[in-house]
């Protein structure tokens, strides 16, 4: 057997025995550290080779903080024109690489990814000295924007423990650390949005029971700081749950809850957002009249999207691309699945690149539309062509929808609908053995 070069030795130590494993990693690193760079299977392979090419810089960089060690020391030669780190040293002990299982190990590994200055790294409350200011804020809702970064590209399955960990961190600050009542404040608030994000996590990784748990935490925080924002993110997160679960009337109700807020905060994004989730209950109860009405409202809102108030960070994915989903979705439920496809189509189309887990979300659910409608060969092409999407995706909801495509092409008496079955759960079988 071949003796293995520093590089596999390096990925060993870190976790990333797999070639999936460690293209995974590097794409989230990347994308932490704004580097526009791609790698490839066969690239990666290459790098495996005992006297392996030389990185070009940006891969350079997504290297270097991944390992945390310069790639020289890791049988790399180089380093290639432009390959500086940026004005943050990154750090050299073991485990504040980006891996998404461990890179948020700390909120300072957090903040170093994404740039922030060495002089604020260096008075992290980390060791639990030193009065707390804005600048520990930073950091840690640095931490929180990676999560947010990471559950859009991967699901929530994988983020949830980095994001429970992040939130302990948080709490440990707040009961240990020295600071005034408005940073006390800013920290309670920053802990019910890891607690709401938790929630979410929890809730994409089809684990309702803890989502439910992180929600009330959120919820309470609220409730405790009188902060209408957070109030509107849980119960907007909360009314999905209720559809999710078949509660369509209490998610009618928390929907409601949610838009009286935002309407007072006149932020037309968010609330077009909650008048789509509100069309998602209303056509759930078989309301087709009024769930209509709201979709329109929803599209006709994020058109005015320049007018009002900005939408907080949480809500960036909602634009047109989600609501053409949702408009897709409604109408599968009410059975014109020719009407749905098109729309979906849409959302497919339209739906950006880093959002990795929506994209493989859209993909199925179009597949799954296009079986519905008849058009079985389509159906099963758009099903295949959906695993280059799971590939990275580990998210409850969207291996749910991929079990209902699966049903349903297993209904079908069709060549194409059995051989894209097999496939798919020959995938799922290998991807569940992994």
């Amino acid at each position: 057997m071949p003796e293995l070069t520093p590089f596999e030795v390096a990925c060993l130590a870190h976790g990333w025995d797999k070639p999936a494993d460690f293209l995974r990693a590097f794409h989230a690193a990347a994308d932490v550290l704004g580097e526009a760079v791609t790698l490839t299977d066969r690239q990666y392979r290459r790098w495996r080779q005992p006297d392996p090419p030389a990185p070009r810089a940006r891969a350079w960089k997504t290297l270097h903080a991944m390992f945390a060690v310069c790639p020289s020391e890791i049988g790399f030669p180089g380093p290639p024109p432009g390959a500086t780190v940026g004005s943050a040293p990154l750090p050299t002990r073991k485990g504040t690489g980006v891996d998404r299982r461990a890179f948020l190990s700390d909120s300072i590994g957090a903040a170093a990814a994404v740039g922030l200055p060495a002089q604020a790294l260096s008075r992290s409350p980390a060791g639990g000295t030193g009065a707390i200011g804005t600048t520990h804020l930073l950091e840690l809702r640095a931490g929180l924007h990676v999560l947010f970064q990471l559950d859009a590209a991967y699901g929530g399955r994988d983020v949830r423990s980095l994001a429970v960990r992040h939130l302990s961190r948080v709490r440990r600050i707040i009961n240990t650390g020295k600071y005034p009542d408005t940073i006390g404040r800013q920290l309670r608030l920053l802990s019910g949005e890891i607690a709401e994000h938790c929630g979410w996590l929890y809730y994409d990784a089809d684990n309702q029971e803890n989502a439910k748990r992180y929600w009330g935490e959120a919820l309470t925080t609220a409730t405790m700081l009188r902060d209408t924002n957070l109030e509107i993110l849980v119960f907007s997160s909360m009314s999905l749950q209720a559809c999710h679960e078949g509660r369509p009337r209490d998610g009618l109700d928390l929907a409601r809850a949610a838009q009286d807020r935002a309407t007072r905060l006149g932020s037309p994004i968010l609330q077009s957002l909650i008048a789509a989730r509100e069309a998602r209950a209303l056509s759930l109860l078989a309301d087709d009249t009024s769930a209509r009405r709201r979709m329109s409202e929803a599209m006709r809102l994020v058109d005015r999207n320049r007018r009002g108030r900005p939408s907080p960070e949480w809500a960036a994915f909602h634009g047109h691309a989600e609501l053409d989903y949702a408009q897709g979705l409604l109408y599968t439920e009410l059975g014109h699945h020719q009407a749905a496809t098109g729309f979906l189509r849409a959302a497919l189309a339209h739906q950006e690149a880093n959002y990795g887990r929506n994209r493989a979300l859209y993909r199925l659910t179009l597949a799954r539309g296009l079986i519905g409608a008849g058009e079985v060969d389509e159906g099963a092409a758009q099903a295949v062509g959906s695993l280059g999407d799971l590939e990275e995706v580990e998210s409850g909801r969207v291996k749910r929808r991929l079990t209902e495509v699966v049903g349903a092409l297993r209904a079908v008496d069709a060549v194409s609908a059995r051989e894209a079955a097999e496939e798919l759960a020959e995938y799922v079988e290998t991807k569940g053995a992994a």
